[in-house]
Parts: C-alpha cells; sequence; structure tokens
C-alpha cells in the first residue's frame, strides 16, 4: 500500500510534527485557520471577498479623501481669490464716489463765489453741470451697491474645505459694516439738493472715508489668511503622507495574510488532491488521499477515495469475470472436442455392443434350453420326491450357475454400454432445437412428481417453493433433463434424513432455479472441475456414473441463452446448484401472471 499523503486542517494541528504549535506562536494567520479552517469553501471565499472588499475600501477611501481634500482646497482657494479683483473693484468705485463728491463740492464752492449766486438752498439757475455730477454720483453709488452684492454672493458660497482660508467670517462683517455706510449714503443723497448744503456734503465726505476704509480692508483680510496658509497646507500634506502610507501598509498585510490563507485554504489542498489523483491514475490504487481541512475539499478527497475503492471492487470483480469466463471458453471448448469424438466413438460402438448383447442373450436361451433337457433327462432316471421337486428350470451344478450369471452380466454390461453410447450422442447433438414457452413451475413440478415414483427416492423429502409463475422460451424435453439431472444428483448425495430444496423466483429478467440439497457437499477441487464430462464423484457406497448429467445440463443451459454454477460451502455442508433462464416477455403470459 502507498504511502498516504496527509495534509493537517488549517489551524488543527495532527497528533505530532513540526506543525504542532500553540495557537499563541501562529499569530492572526494561525488564529484565522483555527477559527475559519475547517469551515466550508464558500465561507472561506466569503471571508476573502470581505478581506478584498476591506483592502478596496481602505485604497478608495484614501484616494476619494485625498482628492476630495485637495478639490476642497482648490475650490476654496480658487473662490477665495476670486473675491480680490471684486474687492479690488469695490474699493475703486468707492475711490471713484470721493472723487465725485470731491467735484461737486468744488462746483458748489465756485457757484457761491459769484455774485448772482441765489441764496443758499434754493436750487434756481443752478449750473447743468453741477445736475450731471450729481446724477453721476447715485449711478456711482449704484454701482458700488451692484458690486458689494456680487462680493457678497461669493461669500454666500458654501466652501466645503476645512481649511482656515475658507472662513470669511471677518469678510461678512467688514460686509455687513460696508452696507450700513452705504444705508447712510442712501439716505444723505435722497434729497434732490443735498449738494447744495454743506452739511449733508460733510457727512456724505466722512462716510465715504469711512466706506473707503472698510473696501481696503477687504483684500487684507484675505492676505492676512494667504500668509499662513501655507504651513496649513504643509502640515495637511504631511498628515495625507503618514496617512497614505500607514493605508498601504496595512493594505499589504492584509493582502498578504488574504494570499496565505487562500494558499492554506484552497491550493495546498488542491495540490494534494492533484499529486493522490495522478498516484492513482499511475496505477496506484491502494493510495487514499486524507484531507482533514473539513470542507468541500475534504468531501472531494473522500469521494475520490470512494471512487478509487470502488474501481478496485470493480477490477476484482472484472478480474474474477475474466476468469469464470476464460474456464467456460475452455470448458467449452472441452465439451465441444469431446462431443464431436463422443459422437463418433458412439457411432462406432454402438453396433458392437448391439451385438454382443444380442448374442448374451441368444447364447444363455441355448444354455437355458440345454440346462432344462440335462435336468429333464435327470428327473427320468431319478424319480426320488426330492429330485421331482427340483426347478426344471436351474442349472444341476455350480458351474452351470456361474456360466449363466456370467452371461447375465454381460448382458447388463452390453445394456449399461448402450445407455453410456445414448448419453454420448445426446451430449453430442447440437444445433437448434424447437422451443416453446412454457409456464417453468408446472415443468419442475412434473419432473419432481416423476421422481417421487422411482423407488430409490421414495421416501426422500423433496420441498418445492415457487413464487408467481414464470414464462421461458425453452425446449422443454431438454429443460426437463436438466431438472431431473440436478434432483436425481442431489437425491443421490443425500443420506437418509437428508432433504432437497427446490426454489424458483424471478430475478429481474430471469427465471432462477435453485436446488439445494443437505447432501455430502463438494469441494473446491470438484467444484472446478464439476461441469466438465466423465468427471463424477459420488458418496461412499453410491455407483459412480457416466459424469456426463451436469456436463450435458451445462450445454443445454448455454444453448438456451442462460447460466448455471454450482456452490457449496465445503463436504458434508450440501450443495447449491443454481440455473437462469431468460424469460420470454410475452403479453398473454404476462396478463395471465
Amino acid at each position: 500500500m502507498g504511502q498516504t499523503q496527509r495534509t493537517s486542517p488549517p489551524g488543527v494541528p495532527p497528533a505530532a510534527g513540526p506543525s504542532n504549535r500553540a495557537p499563541a506562536q501562529w499569530g492572526i494567520a494561525g488564529a484565522l485557520r483555527l477559527r475559519f479552517g475547517r469551515r466550508p469553501i464558500r465561507a472561506k471565499i466569503l471571508i476573502g471577498l470581505s478581506v478584498l472588499l476591506l483592502l478596496v475600501g481602505l485604497l478608495a477611501g484614501g484616494g476619494l479623501y485625498t482628492t476630495y481634500a485637495y478639490r476642497g482646497l482648490v475650490k476654496s482657494l480658487s473662490s477665495r481669490v476670486g473675491e480680490l479683483p471684486v474687492a479690488a473693484e469695490l474699493n475703486h468705485y468707492v475711490g471713484d464716489l470721493r472723487v465725485t463728491l470731491g467735484e461737486l463740492h468744488g462746483l458748489h464752492m465756485a457757484y457761491r463765489l459769484q455774485p448772482q449766486s441765489v441764496p443758499a438752498g434754493s436750487g434756481e439757475r443752478l449750473p447743468a453741470r453741477l445736475w450731471l455730477v450729481r446724477d453721476l454720483f447715485r449711478s456711482q453709488v449704484d454701482e458700488v451697491v451692484e458690486t458689494l452684492g456680487r462680493y457678497r454672493r461669493q461669500l454666500d458660497h458654501k466652501l466645503e474645505a476645512d481649511f482656515q482660508i475658507a472662513d470669511n467670517e471677518p469678510e461678512r462683517k467688514t460686509v455687513e459694516a460696508i452696507q450700513a455706510a452705504l444705508r447712510v449714503v442712501r439716505e444723505t443723497t435722497d434729497d434732490p439738493n443735498w449738494m447744495l448744503e454743506g452739511e449733508q456734503v460733510a457727512r456724505l465726505d466722512r462716510e465715504l472715508a469711512r466706506l473707503q476704509s472698510l473696501s481696503a480692508q477687504l483684500p487684507s483680510h484675505l492676505h492676512t489668511k494667504l500668509a499662513g496658509f501655507s504651513d496649513e497646507v504643509r502640515g495637511e500634506y504631511r498628515t495625507l503622507i503618514v496617512g497614505t502610507w500607514l493605508m498601504s501598509i496595512i493594505t499589504g498585510l492584509l493582502l498578504a495574510l488574504l494570499v496565505h490563507l487562500f494558499f492554506r485554504w484552497v491550493f495546498m489542498p488542491l495540490k494534494v488532491l492533484i499529486n493522490g489523483s495522478r498516484r492513482v491514475a499511475g496505477g496506484d490504487f491502494d493510495h487514499r488521499i486524507e484531507l482533514n481541512t473539513g470542507d468541500e475539499m475534504a468531501v472531494l478527497a473522500q469521494a475520490l477515495n470512494d471512487m478509487t475503492a470502488r474501481f478496485q471492487a470493480i477490477r476484482d470483480d472484472l478480474d474474477r469475470q475474466v476468469q469464470e469466463r476464460t474456464k467456460q471458453v475452455v470448458r467449452s471448448e472441452q465439451l465441444a472436442s469431446v462431443g464431436f469424438l463422443a459422437a463418433g466413438v458412439a457411432h462406432e460402438i454402438n453396433n458392437p455392443l448391439a451385438s454382443i448383447a444380442m448374442c448374451a442373450e441368444s447364447l444363455e436361451g441355448r444354455l437355458q434350453a440345454v440346462f432344462q433337457a440335462r435336468a429333464a433327462e435327470r428327473s427320468d432316471s431319478d424319480s426320488s420326491p426330492a429330485a421331482a421337486s427340483n426347478d426344471a428350470t436351474l442349472p444341476a451344478n455350480s458351474d452351470d450357475q456361474v456360466a449363466l450369471r456370467y452371461l447375465r452380466m454381460i448382458q447388463q454390461e452390453a445394456f449399461r454400454c448402450k445407455e453410456i453410447t445414448e448419453k454420448l450422442l445426446d451430449f453430442a447433438r447440437v444445433g437448434p432445437t424447437r422451443r416453446q414457452e412454457v409456464e417453468m413451475g408446472e415443468l419442475v413440478q412434473g419432473v419432481i412428481e416423476m421422481v417421487r415414483h422411482i423407488g430409490a427416492y421414495q421416501r426422500a423429502h423433496i420441498e418445492f417453493v415457487q413464487g408467481c409463475p414464470l414464462i421461458v422460451a425453452v425446449n422443454p424435453q431438454e429443460i426437463k433433463q436438466v431438472v431431473l439431472n440436478l434432483l436425481t444428483n442431489a437425491l443421490d448425495s443425500l443420506d437418509d434424513a437428508g432433504s432437497v430444496t427446490v426454489t424458483l423466483a424471478k430475478r429481474g429478467d430471469w427465471a432462477e432455479l435453485i436446488v439445494a440439497d443437505t447432501g455430502c457437499g463438494m469441494d473446491a477441487e470438484v467444484l472446478e472441475h464439476v461441469f466438465e464430462p466423465f468427471f463424477t464423484r459420488r458418496r461412499t457406497g453410491q455407483r459412480q456414473g457416466t459424469g456426463l448429467g451436469l456436463s450435458i445440463a451445462y450445454r443445454i443451459v448455454s444453448d438456451h441463452g442462460g447460466a448455471i454454477e454450482g456452490e457449496s460451502p465445503g463436504p458434508d455442508a450440501g450443495s447449491t446448484f443454481r440455473v437462469r433462464l431468460p424469460l420470454a416477455h410475452t403479453a398473454t403470459w404476462a396478463r395471465a401472471a
């Protein structure tokens, strides 16, 4: 028997060896093998997929986090940088307002110095230039308001980054202060003649100076934040680098663990299966694959072992059948040769045997006539009562009696030889025979009843067991001869307390006849040659037969497409002969059954 390959289950060491270590020495991989090593492959694949999804999640999460952090940084930076042109434009417009207000103040002062100037507060005969500058001032105020609105909308845009540069709360407060100053400017310029009043102009000048100061603060806030933004970005970059390296290391460890587990759970058992299958394919049918993984691999290994064992059984059975078929072929060839020889011998010696029997019978008749005449002469010469009482048909002396007995023995043996030649002719007779469908039970029952009337078997115990009716297409006379040979052989092997059981049953598409006795039994040598012609063994004290009965039965059953076999546990343990004949499948008999 070949050396078996053993693969200890992951996490469950065998009795001894290098793999017999404590779980504490295995680390995480050993703990996972101990916990999940004997689970089904489906569970192991799910575990592997979970670890793989975890790896993908870590990598994707790290990449997405870095990408979104960079995206937020760029958006915040681009959004805040976009505020600078609007803030500069707002500051420019506020400066234009102050210039326009100065021009209005100059025109008003020049107009008051003229002799024809009107009283203060009167709008009559004012120069058109003054009105045009006033309208220009109002339009410039509207531009400041519109520009401030655009700046506020940019501040209202929500930034997703967590950087300090995204904090625009100081700008919002400054914008609120600018809006308050603009409201004062609006209220002051609601009066159409506001530019003629020095107090209103002075108030506007103060508000515009404050407004310009506030608008100049807007870019300064962003400049201050940009000054510290580089340090913040550098710290965030280092954090991302460290996180990326940690994530890469964890991912690599998990990937190595996954590869290790799959090697122990899948690839190593597959290698054992492949190597074991190759050994079996190479002819080592005693080899068995041993896997104790407790999963589908172990089930497959057990299935391969069962298949190998089944193949061994089939191979042994085929070898036995080949040997049996070889014996049958040899036996058939022997029977054919013996039959051919027997036909010639029987034909050649049948006529001489008939002549010997007729001559012996004729000689016996003549001797009896001579003996009767001699007895009559003695009776005439001797008239004593004792002599008269003697049987006239018997010879007078012992020599005459021996001669008659020898003649009778010659006749008996001649007729016995003739019987043997007739059996030889039956044995040699080949060719198709006329067959008909008969009920096997009736045929067997008829043979049994005939045997029971034979004097030597009248006291024998014969039991017949029949199931359902069985229809076979056979030559009835030949099958009767088979049953008669088996039955008489069984009866001849019995002692006074023995019995014979005849069983007829259906076995698939076959009718099976079993003749079992409790007689002297057979040893292995007898079983091997029991169907050979001229081979005979009888119970002690029984007359030896011709040794052709079972040979003829074998030929008849073979000609009918059946099979006959004998078996015996041993001497004095009885014998069993089985005859199988194919059933005749006809609708009529099937309905009758």
